[in-house]
């Protein structure tokens, strides 16, 4: 595997890979798999954005081999179940070790699943889907260096979240759950997956 600007290494079977998707077997499934498919339905974004917003300060792999917890903790991410966890739920959460134990993010997942749970369905999956940008107007990422961090559409994606009421919603944690819900191609010019049925 090189690490020469340009140069996409390659994965177990020959094909070329963004980078970051060799670093661990459960990143190569995710990164061919999930990773920059589109992802429609307001359970299903809730819980990309729950996740997101629990990676905020931690590495993904952190997030991915704990998303089962995650998933059993809360109700499959289920917006009308999670909106009406109690006291009692969010104790559970708190002693729960197979999620991360962040009072303030589960503080806000709880609080978003409420405001979600006051939206029309496909509310939320409108919304965000609004903010994705005109895929012709972003060139491939050659190398992870033209990959950003935070774009205007994020940013604004962001806003309009807080706005609505939903927290952990940062520029970083909006242009994440857009690389990994499909609203962008971030897959590297070279990588194998960005052309992927």
């Amino acid at each position: 595997m090189s690490d020469t600007p340009g140069d996409t290494p390659l994965g177990p079977d020959g094909l070329p890979r963004c980078p970051w998707a060799l670093s661990a077997p459960d990143y190569l499934a995710y990164h061919d798999e999930e990773w920059g498919r589109p992802v429609h339905g307001d359970d299903a974004l809730f819980e990309r954005l729950s996740l997101e917003a629990f990676q905020s300060g931690l590495s993904w792999i952190t997030i991915l081999r704990r998303r089962p917890g995650f998933r059993s903790a809360f109700a499959d991410f289920r917006i009308a179940k999670v909106a009406e966890f109690t006291d009692a739920d969010r104790e559970r959460l708190l002693a729960d070790a197979g999620i991360i134990r962040n009072r303030a993010k589960i503080d806000a997942t709880l609080a978003n699943a409420r405001v979600l749970a006051g939206w029309a369905p496909g509310e939320l999956d409108a919304l965000i889907w609004s903010h994705a940008p005109e895929p012709a107007g972003r060139p491939a990422p050659r190398t992870l260096a033209d990959v950003p961090a935070v774009t205007p559409e994020s940013t604004a994606l962001s806003k309009t979240l807080k706005k609505r009421g939903l927290r952990f919603v940062g520029p970083t944690t909006a242009y994440a759950l857009m690389q990994a819900c499909g609203l962008v191609n971030d897959h590297l010019q070279e990588c194998a997956a960005r052309t992927a049925p």
